[in-house]
């Protein structure tokens, strides 16, 4: 009986991921989720309370190995001898999340989809929900770049850091990846390829230095 139980939780987790992530949220109806699981909506409730807890439980699943990657590459860049740099951090903040669309499944691109779905959620209870998950880590970011940017004020620095999360966000939806931003004259062999992860960091890290005074 507790590995059913446990087998049921982990199908509607992973069903959420991936609905949340290609549909979202609003738009993923309970039913729609409980088919994908084959499991009930009772299963739901008895499991997580809700859907907003099955939401919890799914973001907590999918950003803890994030949020413990991220947290340990910035203890170690502080630990060093000297501060960290810019491109350093950026480093730091963005591979853990890029990583993730490496991979295929509920552990890779399926994960990563979501994620960048949750970034750019406009519902406020659901960014509440994934601030509350995210905040800590992101917060010692924030300050560490301030620490590094000492010339862009808070302001700015807040804005730079915004831009890094929204293409981050980007890239993890695939969008990167599903727009053709060839000329229509462009031979197909000459397609470029999709956006990747040093790509990604060099932009963010030019982007930021470019705004120093």
């Amino acid at each position: 009986m507790e590995q059913e139980k446990a087998s049921t939780r982990e199908r509607l987790i992973a069903s959420a991921v991936r609905l949340f992530g290609e549909k979202g949220i609003a738009a993923t109806s309970m039913r729609a989720l409980t088919e994908a699981a084959e499991a009930n909506i009772a299963s739901v409730n008895y499991h997580f309370g809700s859907k907003e807890g099955l939401l919890r439980a799914v973001i907590d699943q999918t950003m803890r190995a994030v949020n413990d990657e991220r947290r340990r590459r910035l203890d170690d860049l502080e630990s060093a001898a000297g501060p960290p740099s810019v491109a350093e951090l950026v480093r730091a903040f963005v591979e853990p999340a890029a990583d993730l669309t490496a991979h295929d499944g509920p552990d890779g691109s399926d994960t990563a989809r979501f994620i960048g779905r949750l970034i750019g959620e406009p519902d406020p209870r659901v960014r509440e929900i994934f601030a509350e998950q995210v905040g800590p880590v992101e917060g010692r970011y924030l300050a560490a770049l301030g620490r590094a940017l000492p010339a862009l004020g808070d302001e700015r620095v807040r804005f730079a850091f915004t831009c890094m999360v929204g293409l981050l966000g980007l890239h993890q939806t695939g969008a990167f990846r599903t727009v053709d931003w060839r000329p229509r004259d462009t031979p197909p062999a000459r397609r470029p390829h999709p956006v990747e992860r040093e790509e990604l960091v060099a932009f963010i890290t030019g982007g930021m230095l470019a705004n120093l005074p």
